[in-house]
């Protein structure tokens, strides 16, 4: 078993950055539970969903320099 578990490991880190990524995804994944994975799915549907809104130029953007600024304002307050 560890043989084979050190072999997929030299394999996976032969693959390219966004085929690992792709591969570190699907591992992760399959630790999930059965509701883990909706969450996921409906998570990233809203994430697609904000880029859309972003491009046609729907959503608000503030800079995340100005969100953290205040962030740390409100907390000293």
């Amino acid at each position: 078993m560890i043989r084979n578990t050190a072999k997929v490991v030299t394999e996976a880190l032969s693959l390219s950055p966004r085929s690992r990524a792709r591969l570190a995804d699907k591992l992760l994944e399959s630790l999930n539970e059965p509701r883990q994975r909706e969450v996921n799915k409906l998570w990233a549907a809203e994430v697609e969903d904000r880029i859309d809104a972003y491009e046609k130029g729907e959503l608000k953007v503030i800079p995340g320099q100005r969100v953290f600024r205040n962030l740390r304002t409100k907390r000293k307050g």
